[in-house]
């Protein structure tokens, strides 16, 4: 199949390319994170990225939209539940840029992370699909975490501490028990 892969970030991107590559697919990555702030922090992500991915050969569609405005009023109001806007504003994005390039599906390296919400973003993958009329790929990474992990870590790739968006940037250091564990990094 041809695959869209939406990637959250360089190190999340190994396994899930190794995994998908050993099954015969062809992949070609998405980046689309506009929950990612400050923008030095995008764009230190997307350059990880950018150099681990022509390294392995893998084609990308950058869509660097740097808009934290639309992605603030995006999860207004509802910041202790922002996962689910966030998903799937990123899931939404996919659907329709592999609906758009003709793929057979999409799928999303943020199903490798062990602080992630796998079966909303099953959910919210599978909706944007079929709205889209492209089937979601799911994938159940978490096994690969560590090695994952090791990987990055002998490849020398920029491992980030949080998540992306500002809040989770805040409660690595403050804290904050009624957020979600959205996604921290630092252990990728």
């Amino acid at each position: 199949m041809r695959i869209l892969l939406h990637i959250c970030c360089g190190p999340c991107a190994i396994m899930p390319v190794h995994d998908l590559r050993g099954e015969g697919h062809e992949l070609r990555g998405l980046f689309y994170n506009p929950n990612i702030q400050p923008y030095t922090e995008s764009q230190r992500r997307l350059g990880a990225l950018e150099a681990w991915a022509k390294e392995q050969d893998l084609p990308l569609i950058v869509q660097d939209e740097y808009d934290p405005e639309s992605w603030l009023r995006n999860v207004a109001w509802r910041e202790s539940q922002r996962c689910a806007p966030c998903l799937s504003q990123r899931l939404e994005r996919a659907a329709a840029v592999a609906k758009r390039g003709g793929f057979d599906a999409f799928s999303s390296t943020l199903l490798y992370s062990k602080r992630q919400k796998h079966r909303l973003i099953k959910e919210l993958g599978e909706a944007a699909g079929r709205r889209r009329g492209v089937e979601f790929l799911y994938r159940d990474w978490r096994q690969f975490w560590k090695e994952g992990i090791e990987q990055s870590k002998a490849a020398g790739m920029y491992r980030q501490q949080y998540c992306g968006c500002i809040f989770s940037e805040r409660d690595r250091y403050l804290g904050a028990p009624s957020a979600p564990r959205g996604g921290s990094d630092i252990e990728r």
